[in-house]
């Protein structure tokens, strides 16, 4: 039978129940849930066998897998049940509904680097939230912006809901981070333990850590195959990478986390996404879609991104010609449309691009090319940024509660 510390069972209960004593003539064996413990044994401490504390009828109904207290992790999440100031004030102010329990919020705030124990750590309701973030954030940009290239995509929804942006969220809710998890750490505060330095010194060693051949091991893992090494285009990115197009390594993650050992940290920004995508997951489990969808719409999709600014033309002119012999509209031709200081030292040209009577676009520019060239992509950020109008979109997401509209779709962005 395994061997478990019993001076920390008070406190490192899940259950919130109060326990009852067993009298010695009792027969009624302790449930299993009494020893799902959650906190580290100290290294001084003595360990005393559960049956010499309990009456012979009890001890011999014991379960002989009982979990370990290295094996269950090291943060509580009874530690949640407190009367947490911090914890409370993050419920009340992110307007949690009530049926999403404070325990569940102090789960989110565990890392599994803090953490190994998965019924303790945020790791499963992050995936169900990296998923719903990338959904819901998807919907929204194909229905309203549905001639969005790809490239704009992915940069648009690692605008909204990247890394970035969600370590941005974390701060503007006010959660801070600790600098080393632990059962004595608030609730309410992110756990996680911290990534080392690259170029730290090794322990018990004298070497930095980036010359260590482990370092080397771990970086060739990530790549083993030679078709990560280079980029195929736009359907590469589609199949193989994640939401945001950038390499994934999921593939790889066991090999990497092997490597690296349960122990390894993370960074802030690493820690504050997976808090986030947590939120969503568990907000999503306990009230449903329609929560998690106002949620994400009053945190995510509120936020304003100029997405004219992420446009990068190489040839804009050769695309609009493409463009317009693709809708059959007339050849596109640059006029002059008025002009300053020609001769001067900052001259300014305003320049029009028109099919036929329609201005497609309209730039300004310190030469005639400079001002065709912007007149240029202009009229194409037009072209992609087209939005049907806000009566007309239904999200697929809404179709369970709103009567169901066919989206618009475009035959898709011009390749040259």
């Amino acid at each position: 039978m395994k061997r478990i510390a019993t001076q920390h069972m008070r406190r490192s209960l899940l259950s919130p129940r109060p326990l009852r004593l067993l009298s010695p003539a009792s027969p009624i064996a302790p449930s299993r849930r009494c020893f799902a413990l959650s906190t580290r044994r100290p290294q001084d401490a003595p360990v005393t066998p559960l049956s010499a504390t309990l009456p012979d009828a009890a001890a011999d109904s014991l379960p002989t897998d009982l979990p370990t207290a290295e094996d269950t992790g090291r943060i509580s999440v009874k530690a949640a049940r407190r009367d947490s100031p911090k914890l409370s004030a993050l419920h009340a102010r992110l307007s949690l509904p009530l049926r999403f329990p404070k325990e569940s919020l102090g789960r989110c705030l565990v890392h599994p680097s803090a953490d190994r124990n998965p019924l303790h750590n945020n790791a499963s309701l992050a995936v169900i939230g990296q998923d719903l973030l990338a959904y819901y954030t998807a919907e929204w940009l194909l229905c309203n912006y549905p001639r969005l290239p790809m490239e704009v995509l992915f940069a648009a929804q690692y605008a909204y809901a990247g890394p970035r942006t969600l370590s941005t969220m974390r701060e503007e809710w006010g959660v801070e981070s600790v600098a080393a998890p632990g059962i004595e750490v608030d609730p309410g505060l992110l756990q996680y333990a911290r990534q080392k330095p690259g170029n730290a010194m090794a322990d018990g060693a004298m070497l930095r850590l980036k010359d260590m051949p482990s370092a080397n091991a771990k970086l060739a893992s990530i790549r083993p195959n030679s078709q990560w090494n280079y980029r195929r285009g736009v359907s590469s990115r589609i199949v193989y990478d994640n939401q945001f197009g950038d390499l994934d390594n999921n593939g790889n993650s066991s090999a990497s986390a092997s490597s690296q050992g349960p122990d390894a940290g993370v960074t802030t920004e690493e820690a504050s996404a997976s808090f986030i995508n947590a939120v969503f997951g568990a907000l999503y489990l306990h009230a449903g879609a329609q929560a998690t969808q106002a949620f994400h719409q009053a945190h995510i999709l509120s936020r304003h991104i100029p997405l004219h600014t992420l446009f990068s033309f190489t040839h804009p002119t050769r695309d609009l010609s493409r463009l317009c012999a693709r809708e059959g509209f007339e050849p596109p031709v640059a006029r002059l449309l008025s002009e300053t200081g020609r001769h001067s030292r900052s001259p300014v040209f305003v320049v029009g691009v028109y099919s036929g009577s329609d201005k497609l676009g309209e730039a300004a520019g310190s030469s005639l090319d400079e001002a065709r060239v912007r007149a240029t992509a202009a009229a194409l950020r037009s072209w992609y940024l087209y939005s049907p109008p806000r009566e007309n979109i239904v999200l697929p997401s809404q179709s369970a509660t709103t009567q169901w509209k066919p989206q618009m779709i475009d035959i898709g962005e011009i390749v040259t």
